[in-house]
């Protein structure tokens, strides 16, 4: 029951315009690996940043948020809320629909690269193969790293089951 409630309250906060419509948090700044200490879960260090409701509320409809609680260790590339207000109109609703799940957990999957990934390894790497089965593209832009099209805003955000690199678009496999 209070799993419901939770998915509820995270599917109001999709539509709002202003973090304080939403009941569940308040907007802050991006999290910085500098001020954040490496004390939680990827789950509760994105929670806890205030800018991931969408991303969130996605991963508790495709049941992916306790796997990223475990052990791990992840790597994932977290999209913002501001990045999947750039999708088409009626994108994440259509993901969130029953019939549309395994579409959903594809694209939640291609967030996430096996192991813990620093930014230095990524770009040395050039391609890391995601859980989803598919690959991303990782280059140096303009002196910023670059996920396939998607600008990292924040890399090398640390939790105790892997790490975040913050990104501005989201990612889509190739067949999306």
């Amino acid at each position: 029951m209070t799993r419901l409630l939770l998915f509820a309250a995270l599917v109001a906060c999709i539509g709002s315009v202003h973090a304080e419509d939403c009941p569940l948090a308040k907007a802050k700044q991006h999290v910085s690996a500098k001020t954040k200490p490496n004390t939680t879960s990827i789950v509760k260090t994105a929670a806890s940043a205030g800018s991931f409701r969408t991303l969130l509320t996605l991963l508790i409809a495709a049941d992916l948020d306790d796997a990223l609680k475990g052990d791990g260790p992840f790597t994932v590339f977290a999209p913002t809320d501001e990045a999947f207000a750039k999708l088409p109109k009626g994108t994440v609703e259509k993901l969130l629909k029953e019939e549309n799940r395994k579409q959903l957990v594809d694209v939640l999957k291609y967030h996430v690269v096996a192991g813990k990934v620093l930014a230095k390894d990524l770009v040395k790497a050039e391609k890391s193969k995601t859980l989803q089965g598919g690959s991303v593209v990782v280059a140096i832009i303009e002196g910023r790293v670059v996920i396939n099209e998607s600008k990292v805003l924040t890399s090398d955000v640390p939790a105790d089951n892997g790490v975040i690199h913050i990104i501005d678009r989201v990612l889509l496999p190739s067949h999306q």
